[in-house]
């Protein structure tokens, strides 16, 4: 089939084709950029903890109204950590100070040298005064565990002791110490200056996130310090339960330590299927919106190109009855449509695909977002081209079956 007539036809009436080839651009821009947005959210929120099995970890918090002394409290956790091992279907306890993905916790600046101006890094802080390697399941791939004489009973009310060994991520030693090939042994500062407390790294895990869980590598930026700490009303217990156990032990465990207590105390337990569930909301709301804008968007233009196509068969009934009487068959009518709107849809396609780029480029430069990857443009472009022919083809149809004598009748 010539091009060239259906190309003048098109420019002697321009205003609908270039109506629908900025439709299909902006389409294409939005879809591409929308559907790239939620696979990298999708990949964000899929991310691996550091912890194995997290269907099985849940976490314990228990505020005492009345918290009591050093020594008291301390009495305290000891009881309610053999209490809750005590349990049916407890596998391992652990005190610790916050919780992966929880959105709440500590975090610190830290050096490698006390004279330093700025500050190396910043990262999460776990305090434990058990094994958070083994009840957690984190894979340690250099050095050890803490010690039982290792850990530090510290009133944070009145003491400034700290621990002196501690256990980082792989993520957190690379950017302490670039291009080291160990991190064991190394020494590190919490804070800077003369009152910066010194710790000894003694242990390396490949990832555990931190509280805020970020998207770029910080998300992976924790450090564990043996510590059994005083001083406030709220302990928090982190418990892994046997496999396929974890809503029992979690409503035996909470009674098991009201039982234990002799006073008033507020329990809250907490799922890490859950925690992972709030952290990760905002995500998937955003992605929904985004895939609802998309289908909307689709739709849109098709319908576009559907009331386009219409249009044009109403304009042309006399041309095609002409046509049809001069010996034009039905697939002739048919493949006119669909070449002229396949025209119309790839001048909109690479419009788009230029705005698309655009539209990243904008998106890397104020959000930090991942470049757009070309196959989403292909991809894009692949569905728009289809959507275009679908939406043409049943006016395309209806065109190709109109009769000589009933086009070209006056009335």
């Amino acid at each position: 089939m010539e091009i060239r007539p259906i190309l003048s036809a098109l420019l002697r009436n321009k205003t609908g084709p270039v109506l629908v080839a900025v439709q299909v651009a902006l389409s294409l821009a939005i879809l591409a950029n929308a559907l790239h947005i939620v696979q990298v959210r999708q990949a964000v929120s899929a991310r691996a903890s550091g912890m194995a099995s997290e269907q099985d970890i849940f976490s314990l918090q228990i505020r005492q109204m009345q918290p009591g002394s050093h020594e008291e409290q301390l009495a305290i956790q000891h009881r309610d950590t053999e209490r809750l091992r005590a349990v049916p279907g407890v596998m391992s306890v652990a005190t610790t100070s916050q919780m992966p993905l929880s959105r709440s916790g500590n975090y610190t600046s830290m050096s490698v040298d006390r004279k330093q101006q700025k500050p190396t890094a910043t990262a999460s802080v776990y305090r434990s005064a058990d094994s958070l390697i083994k009840t957690w399941g984190l894979q340690l791939v250099e050095g050890r565990d803490f010690l039982p004489n290792e850990v530090v009973e510290v009133n944070l009310d009145t003491s400034q002791d700290w621990a002196k060994v501690a256990i980082i991520t792989s993520r957190f030693g690379a950017k302490m110490w670039p291009g080291a090939g160990s991190y064991v042994g190394k020494t590190m500062f919490f804070g800077a200056g003369d009152t910066a407390r010194e710790v000894r790294v003694v242990g390396v895990i490949d990832k555990m996130q931190t509280p805020g869980a970020q998207i770029d590598e910080e998300g992976e930026y924790s450090i564990l310090v043996p510590l059994r700490t005083t001083g406030g009303r709220t302990v928090s217990y982190t418990l892994r339960a046997e496999p396929g156990q974890l809503d029992r032990v979690m409503k035996e465990a909470e009674a098991a330590v009201r039982a234990a207590s002799p006073l008033p105390i507020i329990v809250k337990a907490r799922s890490m299927v859950e925690t992972r569930t709030t952290r990760y909301r905002a995500d998937r709301a955003l992605a929904w919106m985004l895939v609802a804008v998309s289908v909307l968007l689709l739709l849109v233009t098709a319908s576009g190109i559907v009331g386009m196509a219409s249009l044009w068969v109403t304009q042309r009934r006399k041309q095609i009855g002409v046509r049809r009487a001069l010996g034009a068959r039905r697939v002739d009518i048919l493949r006119y449509f669909v070449t002229e709107n396949v025209l119309i849809t790839s001048a909109g396609v690479f419009s788009g695909v230029l705005l698309a780029l655009a539209l990243n480029q904008l998106l890397v430069s104020k959000l930090e977002m991942a470049r757009l990857p070309a196959g989403y443009l292909l991809a894009g472009a692949g569905l728009l081209w289809g959507l275009g022919i679908a939406a043409v083809y049943g006016p395309a149809w209806r065109a190709a079956s109109i009769s000589p004598a009933t086009a070209t009748r006056t009335a």
